[in-house]
């Protein structure tokens, strides 16, 4: 597992279970949607200040997973 999954969390009390930047409700699929779109990780930390870098990345790590069709234990809820 690529150690940047650890930043995302699947929670199905928070957001409705849609995977999230850990400790935010900024979904992956948004990121990766507007960087898609060619929007610039320095415009989405500008827009975003709570994210750091590194959340920009296991984005796109969480996203290089999903395409692999494998089953991502990032999905699994943390112990308090």
């Amino acid at each position: 597992m690529h150690p940047l999954l650890t930043r995302i969390s699947i929670d199905p009390n928070v957001c409705f279970g849609k995977p999230c930047v850990r400790g935010t409700r900024i979904w992956v699929s948004l990121l990766l949607d507007r960087l898609a779109d060619g929007e610039s990780e320095a415009a989405l930390l500008a827009e975003y200040p709570q994210l750091a870098l590194d959340d920009i990345r296991a984005a796109l790590a969480y996203g290089a997973e999903m395409s692999r069709e494998q089953i991502i234990p990032a999905g699994m809820k943390a112990a308090a």
